[in-house]
């Protein structure tokens, strides 16, 4: 009867310092993927700022091509007023009367009129494309910054995941292989854990008389309980599983 508990002593010892081993594998992923995971979010920001900004100058482009072509057909008004301002006046030679010299002369007037508002929205529309064009040259300018800046921490991920692929790979090979040897039920236990902590601890040694995953504290009698190894033992506030103190 002696041997049989003690058998069980030394297999919840097992199941604890297996699934604490686990968890400082798993931890270690854990700070691998962390120094990555932060470049990848900075890489797909700048990626969609460049898309953003190149969005921008597309519109601008249209814009100003825009603007520049109503300049054009503002152009072309003017010489059709022109000419007719031309026509109108070499009627005005072969009138019969003054009522027709007159009406010519309104429509000489309009066509002027005509004239100097073109001319005036053609000066606004130029004023408008060299706005436009300082924009997109800013934006532009910005556009290669935030390339340089892309590149660069393109370059810095990729060296990372080259320095850290093999290492990744390994440290999951060894946690494939430690969960080999934990029963299904603490696994699944200890993954649930896992998943719903924020920072990837479900097992935690006592510090300082306090559960090291929530920092609250531990009875003395239920610190002696974890410090036997006979039984496993899990926080009352936070549900992480309990090992002794490493020294």
């Amino acid at each position: 009867m002696a041997g049989a508990a003690s058998k069980k002593e030394v297999t919840i010892a097992e199941k604890l310092e297996a699934i604490y081993q686990l968890q400082k594998i798993d931890s270690e992923i854990d700070r691998i993927r962390t120094v990555r995971g932060e470049l990848p979010l900075e890489v797909q920001d700048l990626e969609d700022e460049v898309a953003g900004l190149e969005t921008r100058v597309k519109k601008i482009q249209e814009e100003v091509k825009e603007v520049e072509q109503g300049i054009t057909d503002r152009k072309n008004a003017i010489k059709d007023s022109e000419a007719s301002i031309q026509r109108y006046k070499e009627q005005q030679n072969n009138v019969r009367n003054n009522r027709e010299f007159e009406s010519l002369d309104k429509e000489i007037e309009f066509q002027t009129l005509e004239i100097k508002l073109h001319e005036k929205r053609i000066k606004e529309a130029k004023n408008t494309v060299l706005n436009k064009k300082a924009i997109l040259e800013e934006t532009n300018a910005k556009i290669a910054n935030v390339k340089a800046e892309l590149a660069l921490k393109k370059s810095e991920l990729d060296e990372i995941v080259t320095e850290t692929q093999k290492e990744e790979e390994a440290l999951i090979a060894k946690s494939d292989k430690a969960k080999e040897n934990i029963d299904e039920r603490l696994l699944t236990a200890y993954t649930s854990l896992r998943n719903n902590a924020r920072n990837g601890l479900a097992v935690v040694s006592i510090d300082r008389e306090c559960c090291g995953g929530c920092f609250n504290n531990i009875p003395p009698q239920r610190q002696l309980d974890i410090q036997s190894r006979r039984k496993i033992i899990v926080c009352e506030h936070c549900g992480r599983i309990l090992v002794p103190f490493e020294d």
